[in-house]
């Protein structure tokens, strides 16, 4: 067993101490591999295999082969797009949202461990995935935050826990700021925030240097030119991408390279990107500004130690950030811990949300 990586906060005169553990939880990967089963992303004529409901959505049912899970696919109708979503299980609400190019195929091996704790709805945010998008869309990552809390309120969720990773955990970060703003807002009586939790899995942030450099380049003319005719254009310099994506080639599940590229073939998806990245240096200063608004939210931050597009070492400044957070590295993984150690990241992942008290976590590391 490694020993964890230590983790202290310092104290500063006149600054309050936070309660946070004192140590990260170091995670060695287990030497069982986790089933991997790919969930349904599409049907060859959706609209015929859609049911729609009287609230307008549309659904048809799927599940999980590997554990039996159902899973239902529904479509609900927002006012930038049309929105894909796929639900699951019962309890407690959590909204999973994926970081950019990604979709809600990213928690297939996620969903069906959650589903025995959590009502759980895995959004391919408009533009991405499956889902559409209208031209021109506001693609800020508060705009992005205020569609999710659009997506709650539309099915009627009152209260919710919400995950997100990479970009997504960015947006995630913003619905905090969202709901904390908003509770402020209310009279004494109603006072409090719909959000209870927050997960973060390798999100952006003002400590990563690489986003900072690459992505006005990206979003740059010359740059989204560059891109949309090489990256855009030839699968296997996607792939090479993914690929890089994670601490051990080795370990990528067989269905991914195909799975983050279907959006490619049946949506605008690289344009969408685009439009995510010429935001991307004002969005990391409204983040900046947004984080003191949310360190009072129970917060688990989860991230591969070889981790090449938001850098591991930025992961300390940000959970000093809160006052009661729980950093998860995992070793020698990369950015896609929930593909890369899926056995482990459910793991860690289900004790927080069912607050078992480190049933699993001790000072050396993880049992």
């Amino acid at each position: 067993m490694r020993d964890a990586y230590e983790s202290r906060v310092p104290k500063k005169e006149g600054e309050p101490y936070f309660s946070s553990p004192q140590a990260i939880d170091a995670v060695p990967l287990s030497e069982t591999p986790s089933a991997r089963t790919s969930l349904p992303t599409e049907t060859e004529h959706p609209e015929e295999k859609f049911v729609a409901t009287p609230a307008g959505e549309r659904h048809r049912n799927l599940r999980d082969e590997e554990s039996g899970v159902a899973i239902e696919e529904h479509r609900l109708e927002l006012a930038g797009g049309c929105m894909r979503y796929l639900k699951a299980g019962s309890g407690p609400a959590l909204i999973l949202i994926h970081g950019l190019m990604g979709y809600s195929f990213s928690w297939r091996f996620t969903i069906p461990a959650l589903a025995p704790h959590a009502t759980v709805y895995a959004i391919d945010n408009l533009g991405a995935g499956l889902s559409t998008a209208a031209e021109g869309m506001d693609c800020t990552v508060r705009a992005t935050a205020e569609r999710i809390l659009q997506f709650a309120d539309a099915l009627g969720i009152k209260d919710f826990d919400v995950l997100g990773t990479s970009h997504g955990g960015g947006v995630a970060i913003m619905v905090a700021a969202v709901c904390a703003e908003r509770s402020t807002e209310r009279s004494a009586e109603r006072k409090g925030s719909r959000l209870h939790r927050l997960v973060l899995v390798a999100p952006v942030n003002p400590w990563s240097r690489h986003g900072k450099r690459l992505a006005p380049f990206v979003g740059s003319a010359f740059g989204s030119m560059l891109f949309l005719n090489s990256f855009a254009r030839w699968r296997s310099l996607h792939d090479l991408g993914l690929r890089r994506m994670f601490g051990d080639t080795s370990r990528i599940p067989p269905d991914s390279l195909d799975g983050y590229f279907m959006p490619a073939l049946k949506n605008h998806v690289f344009h969408h990107g685009l439009r995510v990245v010429r935001n991307w240096t004002a969005d990391l200063a409204e983040l900046e500004i947004a984080l003191p608004k949310i360190r009072d939210y129970p917060t688990l931050l989860m991230w591969g130690t070889s981790d090449r597009a938001v850098h591991f070492q930025s992961a300390e400044p940000l959970r000093r950030n809160f006052r009661d957070a729980r950093l998860v590295a995992f070793e020698g993984v990369g950015h896609l811990p929930y593909e890369e150690a899926p056995e482990d990241f459910n793991r860690a992942l289900v004790d927080f949300l069912i607050g078992t008290p480190n049933s699993h976590f001790s000072e050396g590391g993880f049992d």
